[in-house]
């Protein structure tokens, strides 16, 4: 009994360990944008969620903080079952981008390579704003 009980902590630890938080951004009255701190841990992701219009601009970036790894984030649009408009571990950790239509984005907050693999925790500044 002892081993199979240890089997499925053994099995549920990855799922714990990958297990995604979900924010919701709101601007501060009179602001279009806002400064987040953060911290993304191994296989997690952070999503970060705000609603906005087609043909407005999104401008995000992301910093680590504190000497920390490397941190990366993708930008989905509404409906998106993960497919990126937008890949920082691609175009940059820096982006300006027309919206193409309205409704809630979502801004991924991630890690790849040895901090993703190693469980390496990453604190972050990720300055957002919709235009």
């Amino acid at each position: 009994m002892r081993h199979v009980l240890l089997a499925i902590a053994i099995t549920a630890a990855p799922l714990i360990a990958s297990a995604q938080e979900v924010k919701e951004v709101k601007f501060a009255a009179g602001n279009y944008g806002t400064m987040i701190e953060g911290q993304v841990t191994g296989q997690a992701y952070i999503d970060y969620r705000l609603g906005a219009g087609a043909g407005q601009k999104m401008f995000a970036e992301l910093t680590p903080r504190d000497g920390g790894g490397t941190v990366y984030f993708n930008i989905l649009p509404p409906g998106s079952d993960g497919l990126a408009i937008y890949n920082a571990s691609i175009d940059g950790n820096s982006a300006l981008i027309d919206l193409p239509e309205a409704g809630t984005y979502t801004i991924r907050v991630y890690l790849m390579g040895n901090d993703e693999d190693s469980g390496a925790t990453v604190p972050f500044n990720l300055d957002l704003s919709i235009q």
